[in-house]
């Protein structure tokens, strides 16, 4: 990564120097915040407390962007478009930490930027840096946001969104919903497991964790989630290691129980990797069946592998390949479910991926939906009639969610909406289903965005 601390390499970087190389990266490099972060934790090999701060550092810096370079640009004598990117991040951060976290002393957070700018460029920097800061607190009236904006300028700015995702939610949800979409996605995501079923009961699997002190607690939104307030990395444990859960989000994993799979089906998973939604099908089917799990690219063949070898499921058989030439691979009606996870936006997923709402345009939703029609036209001929296609995607987005649906159903007449949903979505989610689909914003259940179609190819 260019532009990285002139260090020896022997020392050991603190967090904030971490920090600032993932930071820098996505800047510079467009780098996902997610596996940047992820990548230089390993990497770092910090105490939990440092790396929870590192985690803190990144993704609320990159979240609160705008509204951090709002506060900057009144100190900042060019502006911060102007600023070298590591020196943009680095008072972004700062700034980030002297107005969100209450629990850095404003002194030590200027002293620890000042060393920072020194070790990494010059005098003249460094002096910058402990100017603007100190200038900061100084003039604390500074750093409040002004009253009377209109509505979309105001919720972006104070919720640090693009005001043309702003404006196109409120188009499309109203003002209120619109701002606690964008409120929700700056929560903290929270923890959720799935329990595999083919080797526990959640009720077991929940006394286990709290036998061992970790504060569980079930899913309201699936009856195979576990949700964990306190108890670190979950894949890091033992329970993970033997098969006995999964990391996943409460609603991704509505999109199998959706698909509704029973043992010796043949079920198709269009878009599978990284599997999770896959290997939840196989423990819902017992084993029992054949899973064909397809994904675009070859290097996420081994993940998709590598999640149904831990649970210990043989139904899942992993190809390659486009999804919009899977009619070429296999006959015409000859599967009893097929699941399209289709590409999206990504929409609903903002508050684990931060630096999303930074990277997309009203262009990037055009052209996903664009393909998204295109795929679901072409594996939907591989239904078997009676059988059950299931559409999903982690946006929040009706372009590609419920828009798609109505365009499909249009053009397809041997399709219909499956309107019977009870007995597959009987938590928490089923008050929100409507017309055989389910919408969830990210404030419903502080979970993902997601939807979800339930539609069934009609006998002849």
């Amino acid at each position: 990564m260019k532009n990285r601390a002139k260090t020896d390499g022997a020392r050991k970087w603190t967090a904030r120097e971490v920090a600032l190389n993932i930071l820098a990266g996505i800047e510079q490099e467009g780098a996902y915040s997610n596996l940047e972060l992820n990548k230089s934790l390993q990497q770092a090999r910090l105490s939990t407390a440092d790396a929870g701060l590192v985690t803190e550092l990144v993704y609320g810096t990159t979240a609160r962007r705008n509204t951090l370079d709002y506060f900057l640009n009144f100190f900042v004598q060019k502006g911060t478009a102007r600023l070298q990117p590591w020196v943009r991040s680095l008072l972004r951060m700062s700034v980030y930490q002297i107005v969100y976290l209450d629990r850095i002393p404003d002194h030590a957070v200027v002293s620890e930027a000042v060393n920072l700018a020194k070790r990494r460029g010059h005098q003249g920097i460094s002096g910058m840096v402990n100017g603007v800061l100190r200038s900061m607190l100084r003039e604390p009236e500074k750093l409040r946001l002004p009253h009377n904006l209109p509505a979309a300028e105001r919720i972006a700015l104070e919720h640090s969104h693009p005001e043309w995702l702003v404006k196109r939610w409120i188009a499309q949800y109203g003002e209120e919903t619109a701002e606690a979409i964008c409120r929700a996605n700056n929560e903290p995501p929270a923890v959720s497991v799935r329990v595999n079923t083919t080797m526990i009961s959640r009720e077991k699997l929940l006394e286990e964790m709290k036998a061992a002190g970790l504060d569980a607690v079930s899913s309201e939104v699936s009856p195979y989630g576990i949700i964990v307030h306190s108890g670190g990395n979950m894949a890091l444990t033992s329970w993970y290691r033997d098969g006995l859960l999964s990391v996943q989000d409460e609603s991704s994993m509505l999109v199998a129980e959706a698909v509704a799979p029973a043992p010796d089906m043949l079920v198709l998973d269009c878009c599978a990797a990284p599997g999770g939604k896959t290997a939840h099908m196989g423990e819902i089917m017992k084993d029992r069946g054949r899973i064909i799990a397809n994904d675009l690219h070859p290097h996420k063949k081994n993940l998709i592998r590598e999640q149904a070898d831990r649970l210990g499921l043989e139904c899942i058989e992993v190809v390659t390949g486009d999804a919009s030439a899977l009619p070429d691979c296999y006959p015409a009606a000859s599967f009893d479910r097929i699941l399209l996870d289709a590409p999206c936006s990504g929409f609903g997923v903002i508050r684990r991926k931060p630096d999303l709402r930074w990277s997309k345009s009203p262009e990037d939703v055009e052209a996903i939906a664009s393909l998204q029609a295109g795929l679901l036209d072409r594996v939907s001929g591989l239904l078997k009639p009676g059988g059950l296609l299931v559409y999903s995607t982690c946006t929040i987005e009706p372009a590609e969610n419920e828009g798609q649906i109505e365009r499909f159903l249009k053009e397809h007449p041997d399709f219909r909406r499956v309107e019977e949903q009870d007995a597959v979505w009987g938590g928490a989610a089923a008050e929100l289903s409507e017309r055989g689909a389910l919408q969830i914003l990210p404030q419903h259940f502080h979970s993902d965005g997601f939807y979800i179609a339930r539609l069934q190819r009609c006998d002849n």
